[in-house]
């Protein structure tokens, strides 16, 4: 398809300048709008101002500007259709070849701390999809880009033919616009939603009634979760927080699909401590975890939970990473699938990369998630489940102490990470800990006692004198059993159990401290 004519009108001029130029080498008539067309002039490209072209002048504030039969009868018109091609000849409609449209930053607005609904509304494109819809319809025969990243495929395209574009990229242009208006759309829809009252309880929705996903493939992996799997990893375009979509790969082979769910699971709980932490991750599992006053100190308090478990684990920091410690990550571990930290010095880097095969990740925007996080999603055959994400940070006053013995103001501190460090844990979870780092963890069993087991055995004669976290109460006084032969002296727990009254009173019969958080950490 001979490109002999083109509308440009884009809010993001990224790359522009080379693509006009293209067109002008071509002798391609270009015809444009407001800032695009003074852009384009500024470049030194000769251009038509869309109001000269259709004869029609922009009002309403730039509201309508290129809602005109002369538009989109040119996009429209059946090259091969003869009642089509004397229609447009006899309303004197030129044929438009090729069309680039980036639209209106909506989403950018939107996520604007603040922004006020009257600019949100101001950001909503109107002829921008139109046009571009107008143009995907007839994709065969017009040229239609909504994408900046696109400009250099169709360049390269008209460069080797002379001024012509390919069937094969006029097809694959036309569909990418229909994914980005129907998200561009969603995105109205969403935000909308959540500004404007619901018209049948006049109150707000948390959740639409329906979601359109704004996904975009960062890469093919290699194989899923086990090598029969085929496998992809997606971000969210929607999405503003740190997360494993933003994390920037240093070193080390490519990411598997389970590389990317360990490291996402170590990234979320890391994030979750203010003092120097390391958590050593397995399974989506944390096999250790601890804060100190050192990065080093957390790291080998972490790695001596559980120093079996955390052979080809995840590991995740939450301050830079020195040569010091990377020479102790050297030395101490057995075998390390990934890292990721906020930073590397730059000889810990170097150190490290001698690990040929170890995964080395930085994320530089670390911090945890404030205001709405995204929400939680979990996919079953059929369907989506959506829920808000597990953000609940627990404080000393939101204790209730149940038990006659009061915890120790040391194994208060205890507690209070043993419940952080449980809320990541498979469901039923327990957590051992002794001071700020864990001793012993159980996870993933269908019953509590089980767990309670499991955490012990994992800890020996560490348990002795440990502190207990359990993500949900205790239905039956055996786990409370279970943890005093541990050598448990203190428990946090949600509580809640129509035995609450029977746990206490065992707890109390033990000498064990307990403490209701009245929320409960299931992970499933």
């Amino acid at each position: 398809m001979k490109v002999k004519r083109a509308l440009v009108s884009v809010s993001d001029k990224a790359g522009l300048e080379g693509l006009v130029k293209t067109l002008n080498k071509f002798a391609v008539e270009i015809i444009s709008t407001g800032g695009t067309s003074k852009a384009i002039a500024g470049f030194g490209i000769p251009v038509k101002d869309v109001s000269d072209y259709t004869g029609f002048p922009e009002m309403l504030n730039g509201r309508v500007k290129t809602l005109h039969p002369k538009i989109h009868g040119g996009l429209l018109a059946l090259r091969d259709n003869k009642e089509h091609m004397e229609t447009v000849k006899k309303n004197g409609i030129g044929l438009i070849d090729m069309v680039v449209v980036n639209l209106y930053p909506f989403e950018k607005t939107a996520a604007k701390p603040h922004v006020k609904l009257e600019e949100v509304i101001e950001n909503i494109d109107i002829g921008g999809p139109s046009m571009l819809r107008s143009a995907a319809k007839n994709y065969r025969s017009v040229c239609v880009i909504c994408d900046s990243a696109d400009y250099t495929r169709v360049i390269e395209d008209m460069e080797k033919t002379s001024g012509n574009i390919s069937d094969e990229l006029l097809a694959d242009l036309g569909m990418k616009v229909f994914a980005r208006t129907s998200t561009y759309d969603a995105a109205i829809y969403d935000h909308l939603k959540s500004r404007v009252p619901d018209s049948h309880s006049g109150k707000d929705s948390v959740f639409a009634d329906s979601i359109t996903l704004n996904y975009k493939k960062i890469q093919d992996l290699r194989y899923g979760e086990n090598p029969h799997q085929k496998a992809a990893f997606y971000k969210d375009m929607a999405a503003d927080e740190p997360g494993m979509p933003s994390a920037a790969q240093l070193h080390g082979k490519e990411l598997s699909f389970n590389n990317i769910i360990d490291l996402n699971a170590a990234l979320e709980m890391v994030k979750e401590f203010n003092s120097p932490a390391a958590v050593i991750m397995k399974h989506t599992n944390p096999c250790g975890a601890a804060q100190a006053l050192t990065l080093k100190q957390a790291y080998m308090d972490a790695l001596d939970c559980d120093r079996l478990s955390a052979f080809g684990s995840v590991v995740g920091f939450n301050a830079p990473l020195d040569l010091n410690l990377a020479n102790t990550i050297l030395a101490e571990a057995d075998f390390v699938e990934c890292i990721i930290a906020p930073s590397y010095a730059a000889d810990a880097l170097e150190a490290l990369k001698k690990k040929k095969n170890l995964r080395l990740l930085e994320m530089k925007n670390f911090r945890q998630s404030t205001g709405k996080a995204c929400p939680d999603m979990k996919k079953v055959a059929g369907g989506i489940l959506v829920q808000d994400r597990d953000m609940c940070v627990l404080k000393e006053s939101d204790l209730k102490y149940v038990t006659k013995a009061r915890p120790t103001k040391e194994a208060l501190e205890s507690l209070l990470f043993g419940w952080i460090v449980a809320k990541h844990v498979k469901s039923n979870a327990i957590v051992l800990c002794r001071g700020t780092k864990t001793v012993g963890v159980g996870a993933g069993q269908m019953s509590r006692v089980d767990s309670v087991m499991i955490a012990a055995q994992k800890a020996g004669g560490r348990s002795n004198g440990s502190v207990l976290a359990s993500d949900a109460f205790f239905p039956k006084e055996d786990g409370i059993e279970a943890a005093a032969r541990a050598g448990v002296i203190a428990i946090i727990q949600p509580g809640g159990s129509i035995r609450d009254a029977e746990v206490i009173r065992k707890a109390d019969s033990l000498g064990i401290a307990m403490v209701f958080t009245g929320v409960r950490h299931f992970k499933h």
